[in-house]
């Protein structure tokens, strides 16, 4: 009973989180404190923050990093909470004792992409635009959540110059990716 209450609590801390983001990134008043910072610092945190969860659900999470790639100029703290969001989704939407692959890569002389792909069941095309508004959740969905992470991922990403998208087909999992300007 009190991992449930605790468990319980913590989600709506993270609800909350969301709304507050959310109000913040609506009115244009989210604070972004760029700084220079390695792509694999953001890796790393995610995982950290999402390590409970994988090893509860027996999901092994992969990095695939380059040996040679350029840093960022950005807000690490809210890019953190972007691929955390990215990865707790690709954990949450795995089959059990799946395999998700969390990773940055050089995508070209400006840019650097970073991206969570997971191997679960995909997502249909048609929904590709909708599931990056506001509460949007892909119909019959079964996983809990607020449809807000993948909005408020997006402002972030867009406020920082960048680009978020995602590729999947029904069967095929999911890969979400945003690109961010280099340092």
């Amino acid at each position: 009973l009190s991992s449930s209450i605790k468990e319980n609590s913590e989600r709506l801390l993270s609800i909350t989180g969301e709304l507050l983001n959310m109000t913040q990134v609506e009115s244009g008043k989210l604070q972004l404190k760029p700084k220079i910072t390695k792509p694999i610092e953001l890796i790393d945190y995610a995982i950290k923050a999402n390590r409970v969860q994988a090893e509860k659900f027996g999901i092994q999470v992969e990095v695939d990093y380059p040996e040679k790639i350029g840093k960022l100029f950005v807000d690490s703290e809210k890019i953190a909470w972007v691929l955390t969001n990215l990865l707790s989704n690709a954990v949450r939407y795995s089959s059990e004792a799946g395999r998700v692959v969390i990773g940055a890569r050089q995508q070209d002389d400006n840019h650097i992409a970073m991206f969570v792909q997971d191997f679960g069941k995909g997502i249909d095309p048609r929904y590709h635009e909708s599931i990056f508004e506001h509460y949007f959740r892909v119909p019959g969905t079964k996983v809990q959540g607020t449809g807000l992470g993948l909005s408020i991922s997006k402002s972030i990403v867009e406020q920082l110059g960048g680009t978020i998208g995602v590729e999947s087909e029904p069967g095929k999992g999911a890969c979400f990716w945003f690109t961010l300007p280099i340092a």
